[in-house]
């Protein structure tokens, strides 16, 4: 979800600002924009190119689909977000960047923040030679219990 626009927009701007810079972006108009809606208000969110798409039009800000994707895209090779793909459909970009597992809601296709002791490795991961382990992805899928 995203955040409501507030009348002042410079703690937003601000965080906006420095997240861009911490990630070595200069902080065009538009990525000022789609910044501010992922972490203004300091929470962590869990977007698709869509939604925020979405939600850029909404805020007045309007961008194309192609530019959100571009933007997420930099974003995340700056380090500043991860990309979670939940199926071959669905992906998911993530502006918590440590590591850490997700819940997938299947009814309404929210991904959430799962704690970090719902999972547990037992033994070392085999890596192949001439590779090494850069990171592990955990979707826990979930659904409703049927009454």
């Amino acid at each position: 979800m995203m955040p409501a626009r507030t009348t002042d927009r410079g703690p937003a701007r601000a965080r906006a600002t420095s997240w861009l810079s911490s990630g070595g972006l200069r902080p065009t108009r538009q990525r000022l924009s789609l910044a501010e809606l992922l972490i203004g208000d300091g929470r962590n969110r869990h977007v698709t190119a869509e939604g925020l798409h979405a939600a850029a039009a909404r805020q007045d800000s309007p961008v194309s689909l192609a530019t959100v994707y571009n933007t997420l895209r930099a974003f995340c090779e700056a380090g500043l977000m991860h990309e979670v793909t939940v199926d071959g459909s669905r992906t998911y970009f993530d502006t918590r960047v440590d590591e850490h597992p997700h819940y997938y809601w299947e009814e309404d296709g929210r991904l959430t923040d799962a704690p970090n002791d719902a999972v547990k490795l037992i033994g070392e991961a085999i890596i192949p030679d001439g590779a090494e382990l850069d990171r592990i992805d955990v979707v826990i899928r979930l659904r409703r219990k049927a009454d």
